[in-house]
């Protein structure tokens, strides 16, 4: 199995609690994770979400049900936002990360920024 890359379970977590809609558990959220990682691995990450402010915990029984804290979509952009900012050529960054969408995000983007097709 291969490593992540720093942060990415966090944002994978993320995803999938926000996917979920409403709130979920440990176990749910490990089922919609790639490369089944470990309960524990997955319960720590949701303590950090949850000691940052990012999400919200009640307690259910022996365990906690998590819910976002934050709109998902202005968390992943600011996130996108702050590694534009330490990029040395923010241009390339934008054009290499341009080059990676699907014909449907291009059309969004596009769509967002106001030009043509």
């Amino acid at each position: 199995m291969s490593r992540r890359a720093l942060g990415q379970l966090e944002a994978e977590v993320l995803a999938a609690l926000a996917g979920l809609g409403g709130d979920a558990g440990t176990a749910e959220l490990m089922a919609r994770l790639e490369g089944e990682p470990a309960y524990t691995t997955v319960g720590t990450i949701l303590y950090r979400l949850y000691r940052k402010g990012i999400v919200t915990r009640v307690r259910d029984g022996r365990q906690y049900r998590y819910r976002l804290a934050v709109d998902e979509s202005k968390l992943v952009a600011d996130r996108m936002r702050d590694q534009l900012r330490h990029a040395s050529d923010p241009g390339s960054v934008l054009s290499r990360f341009v080059r990676t969408l699907t014909p449907e995000e291009e059309r969004k983007l596009r769509e967002i920024l106001g030009g043509p097709e």
